[in-house]
């Protein structure tokens, strides 16, 4: 029993570290996610203070003490420390502030409405890019050098470079006008993701076939994969055993941000397809200076960079053992 006991405590104890290491790794991403949150507030108040204009300003004039009482009623007639303070209590404790620009709507309610677009045309830009990215990518690692490898580096090349203020309008040309598949614009029907999604999901998908070939050709250049070669692994096994699991930790890296860029709306993609997704809100709230909803756009977007970067961490933890929680 003392045998099989001492057998068993070193594994519990691994076990029991472990725990600890992922719980302090996770409060420590936790408590660094909620600076950055609160730091992008801060930056994002001081930005709308400092540019020229104000919500009560428009075409027409307002006389100076009407001004005053709206700036009193909506707290704008105090400092400016204490404005930001007020700012993110309230968007810390979920009680966000009532806005001059809209009247009887609340921000949380404009998010709410938006950020569902934004998301399903994200969500399926996403998946294209990871359909097309990663063989394509593998492909070109597996046959270096190769016609399929200079092809696929062309191809990424070409992706990179195109931004979707051009990509966008061709394929609404060609799918919506020409052939009528799908509306050129607007969101209407239950398809009209498909065209903003498919032009993200080309651009992005270029990215990740780079990062793929480079992952995997680094990965499989290291002496773990000679060794498992010289054992008489089939290259299959090798590949997707051994090799794959660390070459798709640089597409972990890329897909932290560039998911939460995706689901909150890509600016440009909503203005060419006309969606009322949340970039096109944030775009509106910046030029209009709605102070409120600019604000809470821009911290919606940074609590899903830190939640995705946060997920990232925590699947290289779980796929590489040299990383691992303790070091993170």
């Amino acid at each position: 029993m003392s045998a099989q006991g001492s057998v068993a405590l070193p594994g519990a104890l691994a076990l029991e570290c472990r725990a600890f290491f992922m719980l302090r790794f996770l409060l420590s991403r936790v408590v660094q996610g909620f600076a950055v949150i609160v730091g992008v507030l801060c930056i994002t108040f001081l930005l709308l203070r400092l540019a020229p204009g104000g919500p009560f300003q428009g075409e027409r004039d307002v006389p100076e003490h009407i001004r005053r009482q709206q700036e009193a009623m909506y707290g704008m007639d105090k400092p400016l420390p204490l404005q930001l303070w007020n700012h993110v209590v309230n968007f810390a404790t979920f009680n966000f502030p009532p806005s001059p620009k809209m009247p009887g709507r609340g921000v949380e309610e404009v998010i709410a409405q938006g950020f569902p677009v934004s998301a399903q045309v994200g969500l399926a830009a996403l998946l294209i890019a990871l359909a097309i990215g990663i063989p394509i990518g593998a492909l070109a690692a597996l046959r270096p050098n190769s016609l399929d490898d200079r092809v696929s580096t062309v191809a990424a090349t070409l992706g990179i470079c195109t931004p979707s203020l051009v990509l966008g309008p061709v394929i609404a040309l060609v799918f919506g006008l020409k052939l009528r598949w799908f509306n050129a614009s607007g969101w209407y029907d239950s398809d009209d993701w498909v065209l903003p999604a498919l032009t993200l999901g080309l651009i992005y998908s270029a990215y990740i076939a780079r990062l793929t070939r480079g992952g995997l050709r680094e990965t499989l250049a290291q002496e773990f994969i000679r060794t498992a070669r010289a054992k008489g692994a089939s290259e299959a096994s090798i590949v997707f055993r051994h090799a794959f699991k660390l070459a798709c930790l640089p597409v972990l890296n890329f897909l932290g941000p560039t998911a939460a860029g995706l689901m909150t709306g890509s600016i440009v993609t909503e203005s060419v397809f006309q969606l009322p997704g949340l970039g096109q809100h944030f775009v509106g709230a910046a030029v209009n200076r709605n102070y409120e909803l600019a604000m809470a756009t821009a911290a919606f977007y940074a609590l899903l960079i830190v939640a995705f970067n946060l997920l990232v961490d925590v699947v290289q933890a779980l796929l590489n053992p040299r990383i691992g929680f303790k070091e993170s």
